[in-house]
Parts: C-alpha cells; structure tokens; sequence
C-alpha cells in the first residue's frame, strides 16, 4: 500500500474499496514490520491522550505559565449550555470548545498529541470527539479516523511541510485542519474521494496564514487558530458530504500552501519578528513576560 499523494491514496482506497485509515494501516504494517493489533493499540492510546487533554482543559483551570491563555475552553462551553441562541450551533462550538481545551493543555504545558505539530494539537481531537457524539460513533471508529488523518498528514509532509518556522502557520494550523476534514467524512460515511475534496477545501481557505506568535510563545495567537480551524474542518466535511468539489485538485493545494510557504518572509514564520507579535500590545506582552531586556 505505497502512496505520497493525496490523489494516490484516494485511488488505492476507491480501486481497493477500502477506507483511508485501512488503506494506512496497511500502509504502517507493512512499512513498520509490525502487527496490526500492535499498531491499533498504539493509535488507541492516542486518542486517550487526546481525550484526557479535552477532559482537562474543560473541567480544570487551565493556566498558562505566562499567563496568556487559559480559560476560554470553559468559557465557550458554559456559553453553549447557557446562551439562549446560538449563533454557530452547538456541534460547532463543541468542537471549538474541545480544541481550545487541547491548545490551552498544551500551552500549560499539559501532555498532548502532536497532530501534526504541538501548535496545531487541538482541531483533530475537537473535530473527532464532537463528531463521533454527533454520529453515535464506537470507539474503533474514533481511532480509524486518526488513522485516516494521519494518512493525510503524511501526504501533505511528503509533499510540502507541516511545520510554522518553514511554511507559516498554514503548514501548522492548516495541515491539521485538513486532516480532521478528510476524519470527520470518513467518520461520517462518506466516500475517500469525498475525503480528499474535503482537505482541498479545508487547507485552502488556510492559504497564506502566517506564524507570528506573541513573545515567541506558542499561545497566542495559536489558542485561538486552533479552535477556528476545528470549526472550518467541520465545514469543509459537510461540503465535501454535499457534493462540493474543489476547483483545483487537492494535491496542488498542497503544492500551492508549500511555494506560499517558500515566498513567505522570515519575519512571518515562527519568529515573532512580525504580524500580531510586532503590534504595539504583542511587544508589551513580550517585554512584560521576559524583562524590559528582550
């Protein structure tokens, strides 16, 4: 089960009539010589880890070391249960809740899984866990669905890259909540072509988002990027479930977010040279989290 792109996976998965995450963990077994329960189990405690992250930043007071972050998990969740008109809908914000509880474990620097990076570990388990309430899902479907983000996330960091010093916080951000697009469709049944026009969709409304975190600290604005980028995976998923393609494959995207990363000024990719860093409050910030030395 050999694939580097996304239109490859997506072929061997419809020719084969095989979901994504069977098509990757075949892939695994046979590239990590190891047995298939083995590597299920691994991808299980995964998603327990994603689980007891979400658990935390819902229910205890999460607090950054700076002092940046914390608190807004609950916020939104208290505003869910408690507002009488939601405006996004609660399956939105249950996602959104989720992946800022994550991003703000990660911030206080709590365990989480790197999905794919530290800076973008809220989207998948936030769009996972709200989808899998939403649909009735088992548990062995929660984890296939981190199979096939995973096989997404291979494809983008074969091709381009997922990390904000190289290619911005859409290489971040934006890999991760393409990958929880391509999850949530197959988590909701639908077809590995549908999964793919999902990421295009997802990935391409990331285009261009830079990394400029404050003081250099992977908090703000990235709490926030997190719980937006759940909340657009969930979107992109019920596009592509509805029919909708993209106009430009999938796999140009993806080449596509890797040239916008190679153009991109350094000041704009993980440096806190630029964007929101270099405002007038994010240089306070910076000034009054390090000494009035930085």
């Amino acid at each position: 089960m050999k694939f580097r792109t996304v239109a490859e996976l997506v072929e061997i998965a419809e020719k084969e009539g095989l979901k994504i995450s069977e098509v990757m963990i075949l892939h695994e077994i046979e590239v990590m010589n190891r047995p298939r329960e083995e590597i299920f189990a691994g991808m299980e405690h995964n998603l327990t880890v994603m689980e007891q992250a979400i658990e935390r930043g819902l229910t205890e007071e999460i607090r950054s070391h700076s002092g940046l972050t914390g608190g807004d998990a609950r916020k939104i969740n208290e505003y869910k249960e408690n507002a009488p008109v939601l405006l996004s809908g609660s399956t939105i914000l249950n996602a959104v809740s989720r992946a800022t509880a994550v991003s703000e474990v990660n911030a206080a620097m709590g365990t989480i899984v790197a999905t794919p990076t530290a800076g973008a570990c809220g989207i998948l388990p936030g769009a996972i866990s709200t989808a899998a309430e939403k649909l009735g899902s088992d548990r062995e479907t929660k984890v296939r669905a981190l199979f096939t983000a995973g096989a997404i996330g291979f494809c983008i960091a074969n091709n381009a890259c997922i990390a904000g010093a190289a290619g911005g916080c859409q290489a971040e951000v934006g890999s991760a909540t393409a990958m929880a697009a391509a999850a949530v469709v197959e988590m909701a049944g639908g077809t590995p072509t549908m999964s793919g026009e999902a990421v295009a969709i997802a990935l391409k409304n990331m285009l261009g988002l830079v990394c400029d975190p404050v003081a250099g600290l992977v908090e703000a604005p990235c709490v926030k990027r997190n719980a937006m980028g759940a909340a657009i995976a969930m979107v992109a998923a019920d596009m592509a479930m509805a029919g909708v393609k993209s106009i430009i494959p999938t796999d140009e995207v993806i080449g596509a977010m890797f040239k916008i990363g190679q153009m991109m000024p350094v000041a704009l990719k993980e440096t806190a040279l630029g964007g929101l860093a270099a405002t007038p409050t994010g240089q306070e910030l910076e000034r009054k989290i390090f000494g009035a030395g930085k």
